[in-house]
């Protein structure tokens, strides 16, 4: 009779513990970052027509020799039009090719998006169907791949690229890239 008492006591502080537990691991601001299982090795092969050439194929090793940033982006997506200011901006800078990854666009589409806002990439691909990206693992835009000189990836951000993020991250991800040269 006494044990039936207590039960649903001791439930109740079961729970409560586990409630404790879940919101003390759910304190770490990131939480939300999706770790990619790509970092640190061989970016994915891919064969894409150039934006602005369609008849022009362009594939990851005509990319080797020097590090690049793989910005994906589609003329659909809100944040890369949130995010388009801090990429021209980090373009101009000239510190690394950024090459622009048209996904699952309309090429009219992007190409209307890219006279509007301007075009801070020094190359753009066009992945139509989105084929190539699930090799990259992509499923969503923005989504930002540093690759270094050797083809391997170094840094990947999900989401709008933030004046934040490009000095907290990429910049010293980037000058480890350098550094290894």
């Amino acid at each position: 009779m006494k044990t039936s008492r207590w039960l649903p006591l001791a439930v109740f502080f079961a729970l409560a513990a586990l409630l404790a537990a879940g919101v003390w691991m759910s304190r770490n601001p990131d939480r939300d970052v999706l770790p990619s299982p790509l970092i640190g090795k061989p970016a994915p092969e891919f064969a894409l027509p150039v934006l602005h050439d369609p008849k022009h194929t362009v594939r990851l090793a005509d990319l080797r020799g020097q590090p690049f940033l793989l910005n994906v982006w589609g003329s659909w997506c809100v944040e890369c039009r949130v995010e388009h200011p801090v990429l021209t901006r980090f373009a101009e800078t000239k510190r690394v090719r950024v090459v622009g990854y048209n996904w699952k666009d309309e090429p009219a589409d992007a190409l209307r998006w890219l006279e509007q806002f301007g075009n801070p990439f020094w190359l753009v691909l066009a992945d139509i169907e989105g084929r190539a990206a699930i090799d990259w693992g992509i499923y969503g835009a923005p989504e930002t791949f540093l690759v270094d000189g050797a083809g391997i990836i170094r840094w990947k951000h999900v989401g709008a690229l933030t004046d934040a993020v490009i000095v907290d991250e990429l910049l010293p991800a980037l000058q480890q890239v350098e550094a290894a040269r």
